[in-house]
């Protein structure tokens, strides 16, 4: 019986190895650079900079919308409080699922507070890409 659960303590330890250490893998420049990224994005919105914010995107997302332009119409519709957000307050990076998740706390042109969840790619070259983003209610949520 107490091999059982030696074997099962292993195989929960070699499951969550891989989260583990994608976590110590992210480095102060990894957590600056994604909010960098993010914070750039966000600019580009602003200034409806269709082609800056595409960059932002991973290849996925590009793939996904095509062009530019079809990328900022969706954000336009879409995510009015990342489009054109009032306020703007990153809160701390962690792990979903093995991927780098960056919350970032934000109130919408209509007042209404949401965290857009924004899951992080490193290319291949390094470079930090946004590979998609959730945004979730954030009733009662101080700032």
């Amino acid at each position: 019986m107490s091999r059982i659960w030696q074997v099962l303590g292993i195989v929960v330890l070699l499951l969550a190895l891989p989260t583990w250490a994608q976590e110590q893998e992210l480095t102060a420049a990894d957590h600056t650079a994604i909010r960098t990224v993010i914070e750039r994005q966000l600019e580009a919105f602003r200034q409806d900079d269709a082609d800056a914010a595409f960059a932002f995107a991973s290849p996925m997302i590009q793939a996904k919308f095509g062009t530019p332009e079809v990328f900022l119409n969706m954000v336009k519709t879409s995510y009015q409080p990342v489009y054109r957000p009032r306020y703007v307050a990153f809160r701390d990076l962690h792990m979903v699922q093995g991927v780098p998740t960056q919350p970032v706390f934000l109130i919408g042109p209509d007042g209404v507070p949401v965290t857009a969840m924004y899951m992080m790619q490193k290319q291949p070259d390094g470079v930090w890409k946004i590979d998609g983003c959730y945004l979730n209610a954030s009733k009662g949520e101080a700032l």
